[in-house]
């Protein structure tokens, strides 16, 4: 069984987890997959919005997709729950690619 079909059977297993979902996001990326990613994305954060590694990769489909002010939210939005969350780590991250966008 190959890590999509795997994670496929985890996800009918446990449809709502964020890690899972996430991991399946990362995986349609790595097929070229940027549309089924993006969705994934966005519905995990809809779902979980203090998922904070989904927005750095979310902002960087959205950016080669050429959609950079949705991209600027995206980073705006994460930084936002960062420093929520005391992410220090995560905040540097979003605000690198901010940064580097704007």
């Amino acid at each position: 069984m190959d890590r999509l079909q795997h994670l496929h059977k985890l996800l009918s297993e446990q449809p709502q987890d964020p890690f899972l979902n996430h991991a399946l996001a990362l995986e349609e990326i790595k097929m070229g997959r940027d549309q089924e990613a993006r969705c994934l994305f966005e519905r995990l954060l809809e779902l979980n919005p203090d998922y904070i590694g989904s927005y750095y990769h979310l902002g960087k489909l959205l950016e080669r997709q050429g959609e950079e002010p949705k991209a600027v939210d995206i980073y705006e939005r994460g930084m936002e729950v960062a420093k929520k969350l005391g992410d220090q780590h995560a905040l540097s991250e979003l605000r690198s690619a901010y940064d580097n966008l704007i």
